[in-house]
């Protein structure tokens, strides 16, 4: 495994099943490589693609990846992931 996948071995994870976590890992590669305009329409096809694949993620889920994201990342990548965070909320209302 290499160095940008080592966040799936974090203990807080080890009830979440691996399938989600890889796809997880897939998404983050992909939408490294796109500019922000392009950003909002592929997390949400991301997004249904995920719900169409009957892969949800429940709130305890969700927190502790969100957690082990942020862990060692600047005041300002927190930041940024918590505004993802907050857009995907808003795409699933």
């Amino acid at each position: 495994m290499n160095q940008s996948s080592d966040w799936m071995k974090n203990p807080k994870l080890a009830n979440i099943d691996p399938a989600k976590l890889q796809m997880l890992q897939s998404l983050a590669m992909q939408g490294s490589q796109q500019n922000r305009n392009d950003l909002m329409p592929f997390l949400m096809a991301a997004a249904n693609t995920s719900r169409e694949r009957g892969m949800q993620f429940s709130s305890q889920e969700m927190e502790a990846i969100v957690e082990v994201l942020k862990m060692g990342k600047s005041p300002a990548e927190a930041a940024r992931i918590d505004r993802m965070v907050s857009m995907m909320r808003m795409m699933r209302r």
